[in-house]
This record gives structure tokens, sequence and C-alpha cells, in this order.
């Protein structure tokens, strides 16, 4: 059985952001504009999307 994944795009800056928001966005793989990563759809994946939710965007393939 395949494991599901999703992918997430980074469309905010982190600049001017508290240090756990770009400590969440080096966890998930992020970092610049535009990047996209795929990981597997996990409870903690998820919080940490909806931690930095307002930079990024789950992408729809």
């Amino acid at each position: 059985m395949a494991k599901k994944t999703i992918t997430i795009e980074q469309t905010g800056s982190a600049i001017r952001r508290p240090k756990d928001q770009h400590a969440t966005l080096a966890g998930l793989g992020l970092g610049k504009l535009r990047r996209r990563r795929t990981l597997e759809d996990t409870p903690a994946v998820r919080g940490m999307i909806n931690k930095v939710q307002h930079m990024v965007r789950i992408v729809e393939d």
C-alpha cells in the first residue's frame, strides 16, 4: 500500500517572522519562495503546515 503524500509550496517570505517559524519552514524543507516539497502526509507534517499556513499552500496535483 502506497503511503499518502502531500505537496506544499512556499508562497510567503520568512523575513521578519519569529525564529520558530523559520525553523518550521526549514523542517519542511522550504526556505525560498516557490520551492516545493512532497512529504508524507502525517499528523506531525500537518501540524507544521498549520503553524506556517500563512506562508505555504497545498498544491493539488
